[in-house]
Order: C-alpha cells, then structure tokens, then sequence
C-alpha cells in the first residue's frame, strides 16, 4: 500500500496554482473535468505523492474543516517563509522555529483558502 494523493476543495483555481505551482515550486501533473463539471488539477514534488485541487465556481467557497496542514520540504525554512510572504501575502501561523523532536526546522504558513502548510527543513 502507499498513499497517492490528498484532495482539498479550492475557491479560487488560479489564485491556488500561483501559490503551489509558482510560489512553492511544485510541478503540475495532471488536469481533467470529471463528469459532475468539477475541475481536477494534481500537483506533485520530487516524490510521487500528490495534492489534488477540486474547483467547481458553483460550489460554496471552500472551508478548511478537520483539515490540519501538508508538509512540504524545503532546504531553507526563513527564506522561504520570508520570500513566500514577499511574494503571496500569505498569513504565518507560527514559526520558524526549531522543533527538537521532529529535529528540523519548520514554520507554519496559509495557502489562499486557508489551508495549513508546513514548510520543513529535516536536520542532518
């Protein structure tokens, strides 16, 4: 078994393809309409773990409920946090800090909807 993707429900398409895609550095993969009208956009990074992007401008704006955060690796946690905000606005939730226990350095940041994403840097 392994894990394949992730899906979330976006408000704005464009808005999140700029953040994941331009912002973060994450390769788009696929994209299709599934028979409801919904648009699917996948987007990946070096490993074969996807995030998968729903948008239908019919649906109810989406809401971030139950929905924690998705990790993803950086080499260098402050200049990311730093540029991210320079580039996207985006809302800092917490950090950057040294987390002992995860033996990495990580911050907490807000993609468009809201989303938490936890930008990683692994210790050696």
């Amino acid at each position: 078994m392994d894990v394949l993707h992730s899906a979330i429900w976006v408000s704005d398409l464009k808005k999140t393809l700029s953040f994941y895609v331009d912002a973060l550095g994450l390769e788009k993969t696929k994209e299709f309409e599934s028979g409801d009208g919904t648009t699917n956009v996948f987007v990946a990074g070096e490993s074969d773990t996807e995030i998968q992007f729903k948008y239908d401008p019919e649906r109810e704006p989406a809401k971030p409920k139950g929905y924690d955060h998705v990790a993803i690796g950086v080499d260098d946690t402050d200049a990311e946090v730093e540029r991210l905000v320079e580039e996207t606005g985006c809302r800092v939730r917490r950090g950057p800090l040294t987390s002992e226990e995860a033996n990495a350095r990580v911050a907490f940041i807000e993609d468009p909807d809201g989303y938490g994403i936890e930008l990683v840097e692994e210790f050696e």
